[in-house]
């Protein structure tokens, strides 16, 4: 069959009303079908449930801090985090500023601090946490406590904590504590010492 002939052309008056027709219902049912479509593609890749069930799960906010679980080889790790509330020079492009405590099973109150940019190899970071000073050693864009516990306990007395980091990046990162005991006592009873 011919174009001409499948579309009414030379068809005469009925077959341009039927063109017509044709033409008013494929435009509307095209643009109707577009999002459809658009939709599809997005949905189309079905999500394993045991892929959906290894993302973060929220357990809860507590004032400035934030508490989840995620799993981690088949074992839960519960954290809580807090972001910088302030970071003395801006540096630009800087990555996120982040105190975490973590509890896990193999490990109790691991506290780490996401700088944002790459710390000097074999630093210091200092953080003080009212009249508390307390030492995290440097790996890569990370700092963490040489003593967790201790860390742990200041955190649950104070209401900010001011890391200082060493050169040649020397920042002031301010963390506020507030709500910092609701969220570690979330943490703590969500992956329990075992």
């Amino acid at each position: 069959m011919s174009a001409a002939r499948l579309f009414g052309a030379g068809g005469g008056f009925i077959g341009a009303r039927m063109n017509t027709r044709f033409v008013g219902f494929l435009i509307p049912a095209l643009l109707l079908a577009l999002p459809a479509a658009a939709e599809s593609k997005k949905t189309a890749a079905p999500v394993h449930p045991a892929a959906a069930a290894v993302g973060p799960k929220s357990i809860g906010k507590f004032e400035d801090w934030t508490a989840a679980t995620h799993q981690e080889a088949g074992q839960t790790v519960c954290y809580a985090f807090t972001r910088t509330q302030s970071s003395a020079p801006a540096l630009p492009g800087r990555g996120a500023v982040v105190l975490t405590v973590t509890e896990r099973s193999s490990g109790r109150d691991a506290v780490a601090i996401e700088a944002g940019f790459p710390y000097a190899t074999n630093a210091t970071v200092t953080v003080q946490v009212d009249q508390t000073g307390l030492e995290f050693y440097t790996a890569g864009r990370n700092a963490f406590a040489r003593d967790g516990k201790a860390a742990v306990t200041a955190f649950g007395k104070g209401s900010r904590a001011i890391a200082r980091s060493p050169a040649p990046k020397e920042v002031t990162d301010t963390f506020s504590l507030k709500g910092f005991g609701a969220a570690y006592a979330a943490i703590v009873k969500a992956c329990p010492a075992k």
